[in-house]
């Protein structure tokens, strides 16, 4: 009789232990964390910032919404290491050495807001890379070394609002690549060494729009041509650009419809053709200089400056001449009546002496 008794307290004990493990086996699945980074199972953020890695843990919750590798060696992104976070919201990749990335690596966090790209080696972007991202409102593109944006980059991010493109090596962009971004309120530009010649001149134009309906942009300042160094392309006059048409017309016309010139000889290389003795040798077409300008205005201004001061002291001149004459004229009427009497009394002394 005494035995179950006793038995009952070993069993109770034995099975507290078990919900206990269960307890924490179950807590333990629902938000696990891995061993190299800190998590907070509230917000659903996973930050691994900071901690040597060189590629993405595998065993990230698939509930995570935020994850913050930044600060890392991460080289490569291969493998789709995001393939399972669809509910991921936002994804910071800074400070790493990525190179190069996967097209559609992003392609199933449908759910993204923001991503940060900051400070990487990225030298080239694939068209499809941001495609399939329809949340997608922060983007961080800055300080990487970036030559072109292909066409057709930004499609599906209507709603992106801020964009950042600074300290890359872009030389010129293309219109039609930003023209989807409907709800962009931020564009960054700086800090690259802009081409403002004709292959910028209808990005110009965007600017100019994104700015009149309430867009904000940092400067954009040209690095060629020399005469425009340090200008920003907005307040360059459009007038700068009116040769791109000239260039443009010669262009739409291939080489087959334009009829060889009789006073060039092309060589069987690309090279270009050597004018002949006969023919003078046709000018390019180059933009309007502003220096020149500026100057051509400086030395006009002068010249028109001098010939005023002559006019004025031609016209003094006159003056003073004019009323001179006037003077002597009036002394000369006024001696006239002395040399008449005086010649009457000779003529009467004549007279007289012939008389006698």
């Amino acid at each position: 009789m005494r035995e179950p008794r006793r038995r009952f307290p070993c069993r109770w004990a034995l099975t507290s232990f078990l919900v206990c493990s269960l307890s924490l086996c179950v807590a333990s699945s629902l938000f696990s964390c891995p061993p190299s980074c800190t998590c907070n199972s509230s917000s659903m953020e996973v930050d691994c910032s900071g901690q040597g890695l060189t590629s993405v843990p595998t065993d990230i919750h698939q509930d995570t919404r935020i994850l913050l590798l930044l600060n890392n060696r991460i080289s490569s992104l291969s493998g789709g290491p995001f393939s399972n976070l669809t509910s991921l919201h936002r994804l910071d990749l800074s400070n790493n050495f990525l190179d190069q990335l996967p097209p559609q690596v992003f392609g199933e966090l449908v759910n993204l807001t923001e991503i940060r790209l900051r400070n990487n080696s990225i030298r080239s972007i694939e068209r499809d890379l941001l495609h399939g991202l329809p949340q997608l409102r922060r983007l961080d593109l800055s300080l990487n070394f970036l030559s072109m944006l292909p066409s057709g980059l930004f499609d599906d991010l209507s709603t992106l609002r801020w964009l950042s493109l600074r300290s890359n090596r872009l030389q010129s962009l293309e219109r039609m690549t930003f023209e989807p971004l409907s709800s962009l309120e931020n564009i960054q530009l700086g800090d690259n060494p802009w081409e403002c010649d004709c292959n910028l001149r209808d990005f110009k134009h965007w600017m100019e729009w994104f700015s009149y309906r309430g867009g904000k942009i940092d400067e954009l300042q040209c690095t060629l041509p020399k005469e425009l160094r340090g200008r920003d392309i907005r307040m360059v006059p459009v007038e700068m650009f009116s040769y791109c048409s000239q260039l443009e017309d010669e262009n739409s016309s291939g080489p087959a419809d334009r009829p060889a010139s009789p006073c060039t000889k092309t060589s069987p290389t690309h090279a270009e053709p050597e004018p002949s003795p006969d023919c003078p040798q046709r000018q390019r077409y180059r933009p309007a200089s502003v220096r020149r300008a500026i100057g051509t205005v400086i030395i006009a201004g002068v010249v028109c400056g001098v010939v005023c001061i002559m006019m004025v002291v031609a016209a003094a001149y006159g003056c003073i001449y004019a009323s001179l004459m006037a003077k002597y004229h009036r002394e000369l009427k006024k001696r006239q009546p002395l040399m008449g009497d005086a010649e009457g009394e000779q003529e009467e002394q004549r007279q007289i002496s012939s008389v006698a």
